[in-house]
């Protein structure tokens, strides 16, 4: 059993320990102190399950439900909950960016539990970190768009170590709910609304923070959220009902989360919303029937910030009692915040609870925390902390993510309206460094801290390249860049007529002009949900009064978006002479922004969700279901006001050559179970430059018989390097598994039957080819 230690022997130890040892506290010092034997679950070669059950056996049933407690308090407040710690009240620390700032706040707080409570059980310390920690990579659904799974392993690694090197050994991350509504504000979060390409990236992120060894110091726990249907919040609200049948979470909400469990993920995150009947974080059916029961996860579920107590105002708890019975029943481990669990000892002396319950979430939790290592090493060293941050290597890799990030939309070519006086000049972007007066305009351009996007971990705005910073540094010496707001991104500025009027007057005077325009960081993400999803503020009216100024002058102009979630931009995307979707490229932004602008990288990005013509078309995604009336005409089903279609569909992005696709060849139309299908198509580069395609494969079941299946479902995709005048025969192996599907009740099913099968450039392009999977 753990024995305590006075303070002045602590700091008698601390002086002796070897120069080699940057921490005050250190792993290994308190097996000087023990009193008897070495305790079965302070021995690290046994195995971890032995462990546990000895801790467990030991154990006081206050102590257990501090396990199952995690508390969010500021570390200068250590006084005013040092009594807690050391009575073994709280499991885990939950910090904000206000909270623990260094590894020696989080040391202090670490030896307060190790060192001073009865069992020495260490704390686990979690931290949002989604897209980075202090170096602030592209929001995920950013670079999603990259249609690269190991670019989110490389940034999630980097996020790790820096994540780590201030003592924070799990993150809430990654978020894998399938969004198809983009009013929703954390559509910024995910990947987009395929589950096929989101199991990819889910997977991904998983290696990225844990690695091969989740207790590396340099590695962090993974938690898979927000378990489950989370985006599919009625009308994009965020918090909101979600109404989702058994098939379409089997189909489309659950498969991200598999592929984590898959992968390894130690953790899990149970959501805010209902799903009727019940709300997620008081739900066995998706909790434990589905998790724990069908998938075998072994590791931990934390509740979402207070949901175990939300389930008194979703109305199926009257009380907190009632809310941590039905929460620990459901699946949920550890209580995020709230103190509801505080109210389980009392409930299993009255036999409302058992207490085997209680000790299966305590083994879990203690099973994560072993797996962290942190039993054997509770403590960090603290030297990290001052070499971790924003390394080379780092920034590096921020430049390469945002402009992999970027979707290239719009790049009209000189026949465009306005816009060149030849009809054979060449597409607008990428543009020229010789270019001597260019003008910048918008309310992003010169704010670094727009770059940073809605989970900005510890970033600052200081460590950020604005717009205006990455296309300076591209100009040579004597060229001229000028820079105005435009306008700001609110509603309502005195200032903005007077601002859009300057910048008019400042188009004739311009080789070309850049407008950086889009949504403020703070409007997207979570609680950030909106009905106008056009640019915000005066953004329209400015880019109208421009381009009718620049299309007088002859002067082209590029739209540079930046934003978390699909906008609705038709006008913009009629008018302007390129458009560049940025979205919230991260600390590098302004410099990969400007490496694409220029031409020294090339625009490969592709879109991971529709961009629709407007928001009352949304919840809007290319894998729908057909109705009985497809097509479009009279009585299908279709708008007055406009096109069913999409504005840009999912998959589409643009680059800086043109390829052409033959004819799709089957190599025979039959598959035969067990074996592969072979599908090929020749994709030519047909321009002036090298340039990469993103070749994808879609397929359909024509008829299932556990309910329909989507119009068209990607289910592979390859990345083609060509140059210009190329050809290359593209080709793609068609197994049982592209074919598979859930049923309601979860049984993976192959049916034989005729499918469609499409190699195309994005989900709305080509034509779809036949073929039979045979009994």
């Amino acid at each position: 059993m753990k024995s305590t230690v006075s303070l002045s022997g602590l700091l008698f130890f601390a002086c002796i320990v070897s120069a080699a040892e940057p921490n005050m506290y250190h792993d290994g010092w308190n097996d000087l102190n023990k009193n008897g034997k070495q305790d079965d679950y302070e021995n690290p070669a046994l195995p971890v399950e032995k462990r546990v059950a000895d801790l467990l056996s030991q154990m006081t049933s206050a102590e257990k439900i501090g396990q199952l407690h995690q508390t969010a308090r500021a570390a200068d407040e250590v006084k005013q909950f040092a009594g807690s710690l050391r009575q073994g009240d709280i499991g885990s620390f939950l910090s904000g960016a206000e909270y623990i700032e260094t590894p020696m706040q989080r040391n202090e707080l670490q030896h307060i539990a190790v060192e001073q409570s009865r069992l020495g059980i260490p704390l686990i310390f979690g931290y949002d970190s989604i897209h980075g920690f202090r170096t602030v990579f592209p929001i995920p659904l950013a670079m999603a768009s990259a249609w690269e799974p190991d670019l989110f392993e490389r940034t999630q690694t980097v996020s790790a170590r820096e994540t780590a090197a201030v003592g924070f050994d799990w993150t809430f991350a990654p978020m894998v709910d399938l969004a198809r509504d983009p009013r929703w504000g954390r559509i910024a979060e995910g990947f987009g609304e395929d589950p096929w390409l989101g199991s990819l990236y889910a997977a991904a992120n998983v290696r990225g923070f844990q690695g091969t060894n989740v207790a590396a110091p340099d590695r962090v726990v993974a938690c898979m959220k927000h378990f489950v249907g989370y985006g599919a919040t009625e009308g994009g609200r965020d918090y909101n009902t979600t109404e989702i049948s058994e098939y379409t979470l089997r189909n489309f909400y659950l498969p991200q989360f598999k592929a984590g469990v898959d992968a390894g993920a130690w953790t899990f995150m149970s959501a805010f919303n209902l799903l009727p009947p019940w709300p997620a974080s008081g739900n066995h059916h998706t909790l434990t029937e589905i998790l724990r029961n069908e998938w075998k996860f072994p590791g931990a579920v934390v509740s979402d910030y207070t949901a175990v107590e939300e389930l008194i105002a979703h109305g199926v708890a009257a009380d907190p009692q009632e809310a941590a019975r039905l929460a620990l029943r459901a699946g949920v481990d550890m209580e995020m915040v709230s103190s509801n669990y505080f109210t389980l000892p009392e409930q299993v002396a009255g036999d409302q609870i058992p207490q085997a319950m209680i000790d299966e979430a305590v083994r879990r939790v203690l099973t994560v925390k072993f797996a962290k290592g942190l039993f054997d090493k509770p403590y960090v060293n603290e030297s990290l902390y001052r070499t971790a941050f924003l390394n080379a290597d780092a920034l590096a890799l921020a430049r390469e993510a945002a402009a992999k990030s970027c979707v290239l939309l719009v790049n009209r070519s000189g026949d465009a309206p306005g816009y060149a006086p030849k009809k054979d000049a060449r597409a607008l972007l990428p543009l020229s460094k010789a270019m001597k007066k260019i003008l910048l305009i918008g309310p992003v351009a010169t704010n670094a801290d727009e770059m940073l996007g809605s989970w900005a971990g510890r970033g600052r705005a200081a460590d950020a390249v604005s717009l205006a910073s990455g296309i300076r540094a591209k100009l040579s010496a004597d060229s001229q860049l000028t820079v105005l707001p435009g306008c700001g991104f609110h509603p309502g500025k005195d200032e903005d007529a007077a601002q859009i009027k300057q910048a008019v007057a400042a188009v004739k005077n311009a080789s070309v002009v850049i407008l950086a325009l889009g949504e403020p960081r703070a409007w997207s993400g979570e609680s950030q949900s909106r009905t106008d999803l056009n640019v915000t503020g005066q953004q329209a009216e400015l880019f109208d009064a421009v381009n009718r100024a620049a299309a007088k002058a002859r002067v082209p102009v590029v739209v540079v978006l930046f934003n978390g979630r699909p906008l609705t931009l038709p006008h913009i995307a009629a008018s302007a002479g390129a458009v560049l979707e940025a979205w919230q490229p991260g600390v590098q932004g302004g410099n990969g922004v400007a490496d694409i602008l220029f031409g020294e990288a090339e625009p490969t990005g592709r879109l991971p969700v529709n961009f629709p013509y407007n928001v009352g078309q949304v919840p809007f995604y290319y894998n729908h279901y057909n109705t009985g009336r497809p097509g479009v005409g009279e009585y299908k089903g279709n708008y007055v006001d406009v096109v069913t279609a999409p504005l840009f569909p999912f998959g589409y992005g643009l680059g800086y050559t043109t390829f052409t696709y033959g004819k799709v060849e089957l190599v025979n139309n039959k598959l035969k179970r067990g074996g592969t299908l072979t599908a090929q198509v020749k994709v030519n580069n047909t321009g002036t430059r090298a340039g990469t395609e993103t070749v994808q494969l879609y397929l359909r079941d024509i008829a299932a018989t556990a309910g329909p299946r989507p119009v068209r479902e990607l289910k592979g995709f390859q990345k083609v390097q060509l140059a210009p005048g190329e050809s290359r025969v593209v080709e793609f192996k068609i197994s049982e598994h592209e074919l598979g599907y859930f049923d309601s009740a979860g049984h993976w099913l192959v049916e034989p039957g005729q499918f469609e099968l499409w190699l195309a450039k994005d989900s709305s392009a080509g034509e779809p080819v036949e073929f039979e999977l045979e009994k």
